[in-house]
């Protein structure tokens, strides 16, 4: 529908027709359904909203146009929001303790919570594991506001978070910052690899603010009895005891539950899952995070792990000013920088030895944000690996496929078309289990049985793969099969003859079992693909990698299910050398018949 965003001029256009166009128009700016829409609007009349062009040219309205690219600078404080037509739920009391740095507003259905993004307590100090990001203000207000749902629902199969909503937040502390999964979108725990500060939160790839774990340190503002946050299906999450100060009994799976004064709810832990472990209630999942949700606006291209860096100091220097300091290879390094009222954000790095660059970046609409000077100064990111001095080879170009991609529920094919029907189980271990160790290089080696359901009408192939992105963000392969006929719905145990091996990222080919180095969880994951013909590979199997199947399947793939699982590894953080491989068997060609070969030794694929 042909729409424009304009100011109601006073006896311009007759109100009751206005009104009735409201709920229509909003539904469709904000993305709702026309179901959705009618228990979402408030009577009150906004300032700013959308009705159709041909009305407007109908009604001869004078209209101002707003551009998206003109976004007003967010305050050090935000407005109050006036009241609503509907009576005020007791969960804005919380929120509301957090004012002027919180508001909120709400109608019959959902608390709107609006934020800079940025917290009252400091940021940052005591990362060790630093991906280069920093605070920046975020606007979380008007259509891009949290909202927390007023009667919450519990869901008919209650979900877990762990290996699955890996993007995006779980839940809202009630000092309006985020809340993640635990589990980066690598899948690896964020507390136990030095990701986060002293309260338990870091910047993500947008320079955006948020907690990886429970934020305990609000307790005593919101107060005691009261919750910490509340999780995205809209139950509270309480502290570590309950609010008559007692310790809590009979928590489920997912650290929460239910009793007569408070109904169902969830705790804060102090070790995994530290938030809510999954959600008992309704929530909508899209591309691998809750839906809807806001969306953080990045002014500069995020950047990669700055090796042996640890944070030592943030603050504010002045109005809109900031400075974070780091030591790097025991020198004292800095990045100051500063939010400007015409929408740009000025940086100065202080590289030590390597001197000082600037640099300022203006966000684009649409777009992770652009540098205006062309081509930039080198920066703290030109040196991440280079402690003797030598620049990093140039990152190689991105696609769709790239193991630098944003991960999608753990996977990095985040591109990939996804159908809810199309699903990947293992009778062996649930999604986000632990892998039993006979399918682990500390046990047999064995190769997982698996089963799917669900495939697109038009599935001529499948192909499997099954990776892991290190901690360094390298994309590791342990297992790739192609050219799984259609009729085949799932590999038993130790599965030989069907489909054709590829290599591991070791070069061997057939199936690689995770050697993980040291202790800590580590996520691996398997993906499924639907494709519309078999594939034309003409490599010999070692040659037959990652990127070989996938270029291999471009704009073929109808689906893709993933299944993750997690391997924890006691160790002394040296990993163990792979077992001797016997020497490959010669592939069979495309549409041939498996040439027979003897029994394979318990860690090669079958």
């Amino acid at each position: 529908m042909n729409t424009q965003r304009f100011l109601l001029k006073s006896g311009t256009i007759p109100l009751l027709l206005v009104l009735g166009l409201i709920p229509h128009a909003l539904a469709h700016e904000a993305g709702f359904s026309e179901a959705q829409s009618h228990g979402l609007i408030s009577l009150n009349v906004p300032a700013t909203f959308i009705v159709p062009a041909w009305f407007l040219a109908q009604s001869g309205a004078q209209t101002q146009k707003t551009h998206l690219s003109q976004r007003p600078t967010l305050p050090d404080t935000l407005p109050q929001k006036p009241e609503s037509n509907f009576q005020k739920p007791k969960t804005a009391a919380v929120f509301e303790r957090f004012s002027p740095k919180v508001a909120v507003r709400w109608d019959a259905h959902f608390l709107y919570v609006e934020t800079n993004g940025l917290p009252s307590h400091n940021m940052m100090e005591g990362i060790t594991n630093w991906q280069q990001q920093v605070p920046l203000p975020q606007k979380y207000t008007a259509g891009n506001a949290w909202r927390i749902p007023l009667h919450p629902q519990p869901a008919a199969k209650p979900v877990s978070i762990k290996g699955r909503f890996l993007r995006g937040a779980v839940a809202l502390a009630v000092n309006g910052i985020p809340i993640f999964n635990p589990q980066n979108n690598r899948g690896e725990i964020s507390a136990d690899i030095g990701e986060l500060d002293q309260w338990g939160g870091h910047c993500g790839r947008a320079d955006d603010y948020h907690y990886h774990s429970a934020p305990l340190h609000l307790q005593s503002t919101a107060g005691p009895g009261h919750p910490i946050a509340y999780a995205l299906d809209g139950y509270p999450m309480f502290g570590l005891t309950e609010p008559t100060g007692q310790q809590p009994t009979e928590l489920d799976s997912f650290n929460g539950h239910e009793s007569p004064e408070l109904g169902y709810h969830y705790h804060a832990s102090p070790k995994y899952p530290y938030v809510n472990g999954g959600f008992h209630g309704v929530v909508v999942e899209k591309e691998g995070q809750v839906d809807p949700q806001p969306r953080a606006q990045p002014v500069r291209e995020a950047l990669k792990g700055l090796r042996g860096a640890k944070i030592i100091s943030f603050e504010s220097t002045g109005k809109n000013t900031y400075k974070l300091g780091y030591e790097l290879n025991a020198e004292k390094r800095a990045v100051l920088y500063s939010t400007n009222t015409d929408d740009t954000v000025t940086f100065e790095f202080q590289n030590g030895r390597d001197g000082t660059t600037r640099e300022t970046y203006t966000a684009k609409p649409g777009n992770g944000g652009a540098r205006e000077n062309t081509p930039p100064p080198p920066g703290p990111q030109a040196r991440q690996n280079g402690p003797d001095g030598q620049p990093p080879a140039p990152p190689r170009p991105t696609n769709q496929y790239d193991s630098n991609a944003p991960a999608h529920g753990g996977s990095l094919l985040a591109a990939l078309p996804r159908s809810a029907d199309f699903i990947l189980r293992s009778s062996d271990v649930q999604i986000g289990g632990e892998l039993p160790t006979e399918y682990t290089g500390d046990g047999a080696g064995s190769t997982l049985p698996l089963q799917w359901t669900g495939a697109p009408t038009g599935t001529k192939s499948y192909a499997l793969v099954m990776h892991h992105v290190d901690p360094e963000g390298k994309t590791k392969w342990y297992w790739i099969l192609y050219n799984i006929p259609p009729t085949v719905q799932s590999l038993a145990k130790n599965s030989r003859n069907i489909g054709i091996l590829g290599s591991s990222f070791r070069g061997h080919i057939g199936y690689e079992p995770p050697h993980s180095k040291g202790p800590g969880a580590k996520t691996y994951v398997l993906t499924l693909f639907a494709i519309s013909r078999p594939l034309e590979i003409t490599l010999p199997a070692v040659k037959v990698d990652f990127d070989t199947v996938m270029t291999a399947m471009k704009g073929s793939i109808l689906a893709a299910a993933d299944l993750s699982v997690v391997h924890t590894r006691t160790g002394n953080g040296v990993e163990d050398p792979p077992p001797p491989r016997p020497r490959p068997q010669k592939e069979p060609k495309l549409g041939s018949p498996p040439v027979p070969a003897p029994p394979p030794p318990p860690n090669v694929a079958r």
